[in-house]
This record gives structure tokens, C-alpha cells and sequence, in this order.
């Protein structure tokens, strides 16, 4: 299934508009549902399908949760290209990249085949994640921060006990995590990319001191810990996580947040980000880096025009 009308405007990065100021604002996600008893989308099996790229921080919170979720049976899930061209994610029909997959619901060739099909006269970006509903062959929602709460618990009746227990926005905490996420993801998970995508040098140097002074107070808050709240893994982490890990061998070099790495530059940051690669599959499973720095080097020719992809750092993530 391929769409045939000129969607450029909305697929390709190239054409991505600035503010006035030369600073990056990202529009807010579209597709707001959620997955409840009683409602539009119910929770069921065999329903629901997750498209993702292992490139995008986004969609790689939605694979961590998955999997300690263990909903790998009952959410299927399928990884676009990291290929990103002038028609947005492209599917492994137009793009066979290693580990790159077919649509398997209509053999889409680009994840904007799925927006129109949800929405012919959809107006915005076409972004991943994706969840899916297949009975109704539409988007229940795109945002990955909804998504990663859905799993944490609208499937809990289909999953064994032990990982139903499992809450990773548990309501004791969820003053402590809302407000981590409050200043985490304005300065970090999206401060790289106002960093990266600024157009005015007073843009780029305003974003990329945020990022650099957010990870300073980050890094107070882990030293000597193993988690962000509560001494136990919860979304907070999973949310920053995927920033992290994709620090050193992109936003440094890329994004110009060249100020310090994680590995010489945040020992607290570094270790705990070692231990959630190292010693939780979930995440080390939801990790690509020939796909994450293919990616940001090849897709973005505005600010790499070459697409050259740099072999460093060596390696990606250093041992415990």
C-alpha cells in the first residue's frame, strides 16, 4: 500500500520550519487514545500492533516498557527503516536495511501510509511510535509518553501475575516522577534536539546550556544510586534512558552538545546507564546503534549533508 498524493511537506525533515528565533519547537502528537475497558479500544488480544524505529528515542521508550511488561506475544512489533527520506520512515518493501521490517497488516511503504489510512486528510508529521489497532485500522495513539502507560497496565489480565505486578508509574511516586519529567524533557529528551535542529547561534547556545545544566542536576541525583526515584526502576528512568544511551555516539557530535560525553563527563550518569544496558535485556534488546547513529547522520542532510556515519565512539557503550 503506498499513498500516492505529495506529502512532503510533512514527511520530509529537509522542510522542517524553524521559529522566528531560530529555535526548534516539536508539535504535539495527534492521536491521543487510550486502550480501557468501556471504551473505543478495548483491551483484547491479537488487536494492537506497534511500529517503531530503533533510531528514535520515542519509540524506544515504547519497546523498553514492552518487554518488561513482557507483552512481546501479545503486542507485536514492526521496525521501519532508519532511512528517513523525503517520504518520512520507510518499511523494509522500499528500504531492506538489517533489521528492518516489512509492514505485515498492508504492506505499507512508509509509516505516513498508515496516517492516511487512519486519517486521508491528516495534517501532521508521520511519526513513530505507532500503536495500532487492527480491528478498527486505525491509530489508537502516537505519543510515546500514553503509550508506555498504556502497557504498564491495560493488559495486565492477559500477562502473568509477576509481570502484572510490575508498575513502573506507581502512584506513590507519581508527584516525584511527574516532576522529574517536568524539566527532563524540555531540557534534555527534546533539549538535544533544540540543541541540534536550532538555525541561530543564539538558539543552539540557549538550548545547549539547558541540556548540559539539566544534566548537572541529574547527575547529583544519581550519584550514589541506581535509579531516579524511589530506588526502583520506574518510567522516569526508561524516559531518560533513551536520551542517554544515544549521547555519546550522536547528540555530541551531531546535535554540537559537545560540552562533556557521559562517559568522561557524568560518572553517576555513566554507571547507571551501564547497568540498565548491561544487566536488563529490555533495554540492551531495544538497542541499535547502526540504526540510531544511521539514523540522525544519514536523514538529516541539512545538517550532514555528506550522510558520511561515523565510526566512533569505539565501542557505542563501554563494558561494566
Amino acid at each position: 500500500m503506498s499513498t500516492t498524493k505529495d506529502a512532503t511537506s510533512q514527511s520530509d525533515i529537509k522542510k522542517m520550519k524553524a521559529e522566528p528565533d531560530g529555535s526548534f519547537k516539536r508539535a504535539d502528537a495527534s492521536f491521543r487514545n487510550t486502550i480501557e475497558k468501556g471504551g473505543k479500544f478495548e483491551p483484547e488480544k491479537d488487536r494492537y500492533h506497534l511500529y517503531v524505529s530503533y533510531a528514535c528515542p520515542w519509540a524506544t521508550r515504547t519497546l523498553i516498557v514492552r518487554k518488561l511488561k513482557g507483552l512481546d506475544s501479545l503486542i507485536p512489533v514492526t521496525v521501519v527503516s532508519p532511512r528517513m527520506g523525503s517520504n518520512g520512515w520507510p518499511f523494509a518493501q522500499v528500504d531492506a536495511f538489517p533489521a528492518a521490517d516489512e509492514d505485515p497488516l498492508y504492506h505499507s511503504e512508509h509509516v505516513k501510509d498508515l496516517y492516511f489510512k487512519a486519517d486521508p486528510n491528516y495534517g501532521g508529521r508521520f511519526t513513530v511510535p505507532v500503536l495500532w489497532d487492527k480491528k478498527l485500522h486505525t491509530i489508537v495513539n502516537n505519543e510515546s509518553s500514553e503509550i508506555i502507560r498504556i502497557f504498564n497496565t491495560a493488559f495486565n489480565e492477559f500477562i502473568p501475575a509477576d509481570k502484572a505486578a510490575l508498575n513502573y508509574y506507581p502512584e506513590e511516586l507519581r508527584v516525584q516522577i511527574d516532576e522529574l519529567n517536568e524539566w527532563i524533557y524540555p531540557n534534555i529528551n527534546n533539549g538535544v534536539y533544540r540543541s541540534g535542529f536550532a538555525t541561530t547561534q543564539e538558539a543552539y547556545e540557549k538550548a545547549v546550556v539547558e541540556v548540559f545544566d539539566a544534566l548537572d542536576k541529574v547527575e547529583k541525583i544519581l550519584n550514589g544510586k541506581d535509579y531516579l526515584v524511589g530506588d526502583r526502576l520506574t518510567e522516569a528512568d526508561v524516559r531518560l534512558w533513551v536520551t542517554i544511551i544515544r549521547f555519546d555516539p550522536v547528540y555530541v557530535g551531531h546535535f554540537k552538545c559537545n560540552f562533556r560525553t557521559i562517559r568522561d563527563g557524568y560518572p553517576a550518569i555513566h554507571r547507571w546507564m551501564q547497568k540498565l544496558y548491561w544487566n536488563n535485556s529490555a533495554f540492551k534488546d531495544s538497542t541499535n546503534f547502526e540504526h540510531i547513529k544511521t539514523h540522525y547522520y544519514w536523514s538529516h542532510e541539512m545538517i550532514n549533508p555528506t550522510r558520511i556515519v561515523p565510526k566512533g565512539p569505539v565501542p557505542n557503550i563501554l563494558p561494566l
